[in-house]
């Protein structure tokens, strides 16, 4: 009888101990569990940091791109034939490409031949690409006259279309799209020859990217590639271009005043960001030299 109240304490004090070690297991794992939650917080605050400032530092080489197609004295300027410019600022490298809108191939106003050459660098044949030529100019005329091989609006409800052929100019690149027969892929490939900004009806070979150039009669893609590969080796903007594989030369000096500038800022622990604008030179109402027609972020140049 003497030694119950003694068991019953040793009983309540290993009930205590257990009640104990669990509390501080309890304890350990919430602040382990606060630790990483903060911790994880600092890395994703960290990376925030780090693409808006990445992102910031690509806008400046867009501001430098601007400065030097300003550039007063043509012998240094800046050519816009997509060669990359490196620049190293506040611990970042920048890269930056700039192409002449009046390089591209203008869907708008581009010839028949033009738009012809442009469809058959995709490796189709010459009635895929003057059926396709047809529906591009059926959608960019003010009539509803339709081309031999064309499609106005009977043929797009027929094939299952909501919409009709525009019967007007294109607004923006991405809008060949729309027209029948032009799939994503063909527009991926075709992307970067084509543009609404140059007003020419052809294309100046000091800035025409590979695919413009091999919608040239004569010049394939080897052809294309190697008279890029030549003519980013002249550095000053008055020197003679190479010869094209059709026979056509010149001088790398003129062009437009519509550009495709992309930059791409990388900081030193690899983060990242780029962009890719059209733009167009000139003061604005706001005393800028530019303005912005086409704008997209974080896309590899």
């Amino acid at each position: 009888m003497i030694s119950k109240p003694h068991i019953s304490r040793a009983k309540q004090s290993g009930v205590a101990l257990i009640l104990v070690l669990w509390v501080t297991v309890l304890l350990t794992v919430i602040a382990a569990s606060f630790a990483l939650s903060a911790r994880t917080e600092g890395v994703q605050a960290k990376m925030v940091f780090d693409t808006t400032r990445a992102r910031y530092l690509a806008e400046a080489g867009l501001h430098r791109a601007v400065y030097e197609l300003r550039n007063p004295d043509p012998e240094s300027r800046w050519i816009a034939d997509g060669r990359s410019y490196k620049m190293e600022f506040a611990g970042a490298e920048i890269e930056i490409g700039i192409v002449d809108e009046t390089g591209k191939i203008d869907i708008n106003l581009a010839s028949d031949e033009l738009l012809v050459g442009l469809f058959a660098s995709l490796g189709m044949s010459d009635d895929e690409a003057m059926t396709l030529t047809e529906r591009v100019i059926d959608w960019r005329d003010n009539d509803n006259i339709k081309g031999m091989n064309g499609a106005e609006d009977d043929d797009y409800e027929s094939e299952g279309y909501k919409y009709g052929a525009k019967d007007a100019m294109f607004d923006t690149v991405p809008e060949i799209q729309q027209v029948m027969g032009v799939t994503y892929e063909m527009y991926k490939k075709l992307e970067p020859a084509i543009t609404v900004y140059s007003g020419s009806r052809n294309i100046n070979i000091a800035f025409a990217p590979e695919q413009a150039l091999m919608a040239l009669e004569g010049v394939g893609k080897e052809e294309a590639a190697q008279f890029i590969e030549e003519r980013q080796l002249i550095e000053s903007p008055g020197e003679e271009l190479p010869m094209l594989a059709n026979g056509q030369s010149g001088v790398s000096r003129g062009g437009g005043v519509s550009f495709s500038v992309k930059a791409k800022a990388t900081l030193s622990n690899g983060r990242w960001a780029s962009l890719d604008a059209t733009i167009r030179l000139g003061g604005t109402v706001n005393g800028r030299p530019f303005r912005i027609i086409r704008w997209r972020d974080n896309e590899h140049l």
